[in-house]
């Protein structure tokens, strides 16, 4: 064992303090704090260790909400005030910027964010069937664990979600394919919430209508899954509440299926789609881009503004549910949707589609450094980037401002995922 004064936290959320030189990653440490830990893992650069005891607390400590806190691997930040996570996570974004980018925005901006509890309305719960007639678990891992943790109730869970951890237990454990439901899924709408079971062999009669009394009882929809996504289905109710989400500022409705890409924050994806608005400031008569387009989360909200907007995704799924929420929007005049692999795209595919006065861009973690490489010289005089990793955001950072001459206007952090160390966050590019 060892003592250690903690300096900062890592992408992680893993406290970082020094022995000899070499970076010492503590779980569950806090910045400030002196603290006892124990090595686990030993490199030649780096050592992976447990908290023991913390000696000299933090003033941003605060006592976890959540029982299973240490144990559920569903959050890592629950002993940080909120205040001082949001604070870590700029500073997360801001390192990754200029450690990685060798970037600098001209002005941070305030960071978004919301309600720390009850936010998450997508979330997959693995679920086991204990040896012995030991009943079920359903939940999210353990922390750095295959194992389930055992938890009955989720702070995190929109209330109404929470309270049904217990009764699918019982639920579960009375099908006769208990053995056979490796997960459920939870995608929480605004007229609806939608449990997807992953089912590897079919119901039975008893278990079907075992589903319809708890679906019934809980007002909730079953979706079914027996192989690939191709293969799900609304089992029960069949007729009944749409699976949407709304955009209200712009008078926006989403239909979205339970596999569906979806912000899991709607609060904060509200937010977050009007200051990406603000930030690209579209006019009517423009022709904007919205790359990694999606459902149109953002592409939609950019047609209300008047200007013409097409949207760019890779998925023929989504490409279609997003014209069919154009036209239920009113707004297929003025929105056009294309299918292509953005982790592909070359200076000619991308030529291929036409000019644009600004861009949204909003990839998945990987970044989108083959689309940032192919912009050619009659380039967006605007780009607005959504990122869901500081990392990849600072390397496609540094080819718009090194490579195309692009200022680097602002950037800001977005709490998507509170308690978590995940980071998202906005950027703006101008052309000088």
């Amino acid at each position: 064992m060892a003592i250690g004064i903690i300096e900062s936290l890592d992408h992680e959320a893993r406290g970082i303090t020094r022995l000899e030189g070499k970076a010492v990653f503590v779980d569950g440490a806090l910045p400030g704090e002196t603290v006892e830990y124990a090595s686990f893992r030993r490199k030649s650069s780096y050592e992976l260790a447990h908290l023991v005891r913390v000696i000299k607390p933090s003033s941003a400590r605060i006592e976890p909400r959540c029982p299973y806190f240490g144990i559920c691997g569903g959050c890592t930040m629950q002993h940080m005030d909120p205040a001082a996570q949001m604070a870590a996570k700029q500073r997360v974004l801001e390192d990754g910027l200029w450690h990685i980018g060798r970037v600098r925005p001209e002005q941070m901006l305030p960071p978004t964010q919301g309600a720390p509890w009850g936010y998450r309305h997508r979330a997959r719960l693995a679920v086991r069937k204990l040896p012995d007639n030991g009943g079920m678990l359903i939940g999210f891992h353990e922390w750095r664990s295959s194992y389930i943790a055992d938890m009955k109730t989720c702070e995190i869970l929109p209330p109404h979600v929470s309270a049904l951890l217990m009764p699918l237990r019982e639920l579960f454990a009375a099908l006769t394919i208990a053995e056979r439901i490796p997960q459920v899924e939870v995608a929480v709408g605004e007229q609806c919430t939608a449990l997807l079971l992953r089912i590897l062999e079919p119901l039975k009669p008893k278990d079907e209508q075992l589903l319809r009394e708890f679906a019934d009882r809980h007002t909730i929809v079953f979706y079914l899954q027996a192989k690939g996504p191709d293969s799900v289905y609304r089992f029960y109710p069949i007729p009944g509440p749409r699976l949407s989400y709304t955009l209200p500022e712009f008078d926006l409705e989403f239909d979205f299926r339970p596999t569906d890409f979806t912000q899991v924050n709607h609060a904060v994806n509200q937010v977050l789609v009007r200051r990406a608005l603000r930030l690209l400031d579209p006019q009517p008569g423009e022709r904007i881009a919205d790359m990694f387009s999606g459902l149109g989360n953002f592409t939609l909200p950019i047609a209300r503004s008047g200007a013409t907007v097409l949207g760019v995704e890779g998925s023929e799924a989504l490409v279609q549910r997003g014209r069919e929420s154009a036209a239920a929007n009113g707004l297929a005049a003025s929105v056009e949707f294309a299918v292509a692999n953005l982790f592909e795209c070359t200076e000619a595919s991308l030529g291929a589609l036409g000019r644009f006065d600004k861009m949204l861009i909003d990839p998945p973690r990987e970044g989108a450094m083959a689309l940032v490489n192919a912009l050619h010289a009659d380039l967006p005089s605007r780009i607005v980037y959504v990122s869901c990793n500081p990392a990849t955001l600072a390397r496609d950072a540094a080819v718009l401002v090194s490579a195309k001459g692009y200022r680097f206007v602002a950037a800001a952090a977005v709490n998507m995922f509170p308690h978590t160390s995940h980071v998202e966050s906005i950027a703006i590019f101008e052309r000088p």
